[in-house]
């Protein structure tokens, strides 16, 4: 296996360097803050979006995040009463910067592309905005290691748009993608039945963010 690095300019940048813990600071939320935010943006709030999604999901359910960064899913997790919860995270410094904020969670440092556990781990596996920052070209596989480690369950919260279109990031290319990711997922995994699926629009812009949750039916 090579090196995150190595694999593309998008795990260098988020593997190291000052970009990632940029990002982590940006992102440092209370809960009610992001609620805020997102409120803001979507006229809903996070907390109401993962009622209606993890809807049924047991609070006992080992759940994981890929793609943790400062560790605000992991606290609302916390809050709803989930505390098996655990993520990965590429930067080392932002995993023990999301350890601090989140105590309880398994947090290790860990790629996406390859991820650090055993076939179906986990009863639910889940990104939130990470997806849009993979590359097109490792996007299956990152998807193939979600579907891999997870036993039961996908839930998913990204930027959506009908096809595959990449836009610049705080002035920086090939960072993000818009695409429609539960599409993806079906056209890859045939066996995922799509249990739950939203389209939030931006009170704002035109920018759309989309949560799907799917079940394996293998």
């Amino acid at each position: 296996m090579k090196s995150a690095q190595a694999l593309s300019k998008q795990h260098k940048l988020w593997a190291s360097g000052r970009f990632a813990k940029d990002y982590a600071r940006r992102n440092w939320y209370s809960i009610r803050k992001l609620d805020g935010a997102i409120y803001k943006n979507l006229g809903v709030t996070r907390s109401a979006i993962n009622k209606k999604f993890l809807r049924g999901i047991p609070k006992s359910a080992r759940i994981l995040e890929i793609g943790c960064n400062a560790g605000h899913n992991l606290l609302h997790l916390q809050t709803m009463g989930y505390k098996n919860v655990y993520a990965i995270e590429l930067n080392p410094t932002v995993v023990e910067l999301a350890k601090k904020r989140v105590p309880g969670a398994q947090i290790i440092q860990g790629d996406a592309l390859d991820v650090p556990f055993k076939d179906g781990f986990f009863d639910l596996v889940f990104t939130s905005g990470v997806l849009i920052h993979i590359a097109p070209r490792h996007r299956r596989r990152v998807m193939a290691e979600i579907y891999r480690v997870s036993r039961k369950y996908i839930w998913g919260f990204e930027y959506f748009a009908p096809r595959s279109t990449e836009i610049p990031y705080r002035g920086r290319r090939n960072v993000l993608w818009k695409a429609p990711f539960a599409k993806l997922y079906r056209q890859a995994f045939p066996d995922l039945h799509l249990m739950r699926e939203k389209k939030y629009p931006y009170v704002a812009s035109t920018n759309v963010d989309q949560a799907f949750l799917f079940k394996k039916q293998k």
